[in-house]
């Protein structure tokens, strides 16, 4: 199957190039685009911004071999600018040749999806991608802001974010759904656990269209590799949609020297036909 991808997906791959501009199209990570939307974004970026605190090499590069920083209190610091250079997953978070667990009405439901290229899906219609969808377009990154009290995650498509608590706070107990749910944090070692409840049934995991439910616990462990790299491991406990949990592990890049972009989703056409006096 080829998706058919729309803009709010593919943002501006020229961003990746080194250049900036409006309503890009282009292959991003090797995924042929064909747009079967019509979603605009109005892109406005900084670039190149050499940015403190970053270790360099003799030619003055950011080095992402360097050795992970750390806080104060030890625990490494994720902070930082990250995107998703494997456009594979996007398309197919199972593309590593994952088995998925589903239940039957899931599997129906994918292949519905899959047979009409995910047409429907949310961020087709300026909604929200989800978790782990929402970081998985390469040519839009992601920002960790790593404090005491609270990991903020700053999703430069469609401008969303999420609050991901480390103050020792557990979940409330009435959470009504949200599009990317209630977050708690906590360290087990060096890895930083986000766990996540509380979500409703509107998003997709991937635009392929592997699909949740509201009963969806998301359990995210990122670890920082070095100063350049770092992974996520996804556990994804959902048994209405999986007979089981099941784990996929995505890699992810810094994006030195760079800040994150507005990002404007210009989808909305129903005021058009709006009656008044």
């Amino acid at each position: 199957m080829e998706l058919r991808y729309d803009q709010s997906d593919v943002q501006a791959s020229k961003r990746l190039a080194g250049r900036r501009g409006l309503f890009a199209r282009a292959n991003v990570a090797g995924i042929s685009m064909k747009f079967g939307a019509t979603v605009l974004f109005l892109l406005l970026q900084w670039v190149n911004v050499p940015l403190p605190n970053t270790p360099r090499t003799a030619d003055g590069k950011p080095n992402l071999t360097a050795p992970v920083p750390r806080t104060s209190d030890g625990k490494p610091d994720l902070s930082g600018l990250w995107r998703n250079p494997d456009g594979k997953y996007l398309a197919n978070i199972a593309a590593d040749g994952i088995v998925v667990p589903f239940q039957p009405g899931a599997e129906a439901l994918y292949k519905e999806r899959q047979e009409n290229f995910s047409k429907d899906r949310p961020s087709g219609r300026c909604l929200p991608h989800g978790i782990p969808d929402a970081m998985l377009v390469p040519a839009t990154p992601f920002k960790l802001v790593q404090t005491p009290g609270v990991t903020l995650i700053l999703y430069e498509n469609q401008g969303r974010f999420r609050q991901v608590f480390t103050d020792g706070r557990d979940f409330p107990k009435q959470m009504d759904p949200t599009w990317l749910g209630y977050s708690v944090g906590k360290w087990d070692g060096d890895t930083f656990v986000a766990d996540t409840r509380g979500l409703n049934d509107q998003t997709y995991l991937d635009d392929g269209g592997h699909p949740h439910s509201d009963a969806y616990h998301a359990v995210e462990r990122f670890h920082r590799r070095d100063f350049g790299h770092m992974d996520m491991e996804l556990t994804i406990d959902d048994p209405k949609a999986y007979q089981r949990p099941w784990k996929v592990t995505f890699h992810f890049e810094l994006f030195p020297d760079n800040e994150i972009m507005e990002s404007v989703c210009e989808n909305e056409l129903d005021w058009q036909h709006r009656v008044g006096k």
